[in-house]
């Protein structure tokens, strides 16, 4: 498998590519709008074909890149089928893989962030989205966010793959690139340890974070598939516009 993080500054997001080697055939998971040039730049310097984008959750922090890779290139959307979004081409569910080439994703549902997220395994790395991060979790205060939700999905579902599972979150804002399950079990000052669930609603509840700077045109562009609103003030006009540079992690 090929496998590369790629990280957009903005909103702080890592995209995943991962090819098969055997086929040609490549997925990128969470592509972000702006950055969709370097994404392709990336697939054709591995002399891949982009098949399939990946969305773990319909995002508040930025607007995937599905639509406007899907015209560009040819490829297909999926999505998890919860969100019932009219412009997705594959539903994706818990207990049905996703094959890319010789490449299998095994969508694991994993609510609380939002109510329709999922996380995607692939043999020993997980791709976590924004229910467990490194360290951290996503917030539960919007998009039927639910902390309840949250705790079960990660202690139950993401705490239960073996420890060397490698951890690839959707954001991180400290320059961190990977965890595994047994450090976010052991350490995790959010959901690790002997957590219980009422000191995790009540650590939720007490947060107090500001509203989200982009949610108001991030959630109605995402449920599009990546429609940038005609709507979006200047300030916010990054989100949109295609960037001339972006790091790599």
């Amino acid at each position: 498998m090929l496998f590369r993080q790629l990280f957009e500054p903005i909103s702080s997001t890592y995209t995943y590519l991962l090819g098969c080697e055997e086929t040609g055939q490549a997925i990128l998971i969470d592509p972000v709008l702006p950055t969709w040039p370097r994404d392709l730049a990336a697939i054709a310097e591995l002399g891949l074909k982009l098949v399939y984008t990946l969305d773990t959750h319909i995002h508040a922090d930025h607007i995937t890149a599905a639509l406007t890779l899907k015209r560009e290139s040819g490829s297909r959307i999926a999505h998890p089928a919860i969100d019932a979004l009219p412009c997705i081409d594959v539903p994706v569910q818990e207990g049905t893989p996703l094959a890319v080439g010789g490449l299998r994703i095994d969508p694991l549902f994993t609510p609380g962030h939002t109510d329709g997220h999922h996380a995607y395994r692939l043999g020993d790395r997980v791709l976590t989205g924004d229910a467990l991060l490194i360290d951290g979790c996503g917030r539960t205060d919007f998009q039927n966010g639910d902390a309840p939700a949250l705790y079960h999905s990660v202690r139950e579902t993401l705490f239960s793959l073996p420890d060397g599972t490698l951890v690839y979150p959707a954001h991180d804002y400290e320059g961190r690139q990977v965890s595994s399950i047994g450090q976010e079990k052991a350490r995790n000052p959010r959901l690790g340890g002997d957590r219980s669930l009422a000191d995790f609603v009540a650590l939720m509840s007490a947060l107090d974070l500001a509203y989200p700077t982009f949610i108001d045109y991030a959630v109605p562009g995402n449920r599009e598939c990546g429609v940038c609103p005609t709507d979006v003030p200047e300030d916010l006009q990054q989100y949109c516009r295609q960037m001339r540079d972006s790091r790599q992690g």
